[in-house]
């Protein structure tokens, strides 16, 4: 995708996955090419990463839970985690 707008749509990509470890009591996505510990903004973000809400909704909703919630900041971490093969758009 060329361009990713609020209006874009971020899902995990196939085989990747957002799990609760018990044992280090934080978020972490496993994929086939390893594990990655996201910080627990990205992982607030990657809960709503389900392929139906787009970059809008997801800052909609996290604004019920969070203070000082901006988009450009989701865009922003959405872009970085699909540099790295984690998320895709639909």
């Amino acid at each position: 995708m060329a361009t990713i707008t609020t209006g874009s749509v971020p899902r995990l990509r196939r085989g990747v996955r957002l799990s609760y470890d018990q044992t280090r009591e934080t978020h972490v996505l496993l994929f086939p090419e390893g594990v990655l510990v996201p910080n627990p903004t990205a992982a607030a973000v990657l809960k709503l990463c389900d392929g139906a809400a787009d970059v809008a909704a997801i800052a909609s909703a996290l604004r019920h839970r969070y203070a000082g919630v901006r988009e450009e900041e989701i865009l922003d971490v959405l872009s970085r985690l699909g540099d790295r093969r984690i998320v895709e758009w639909t």
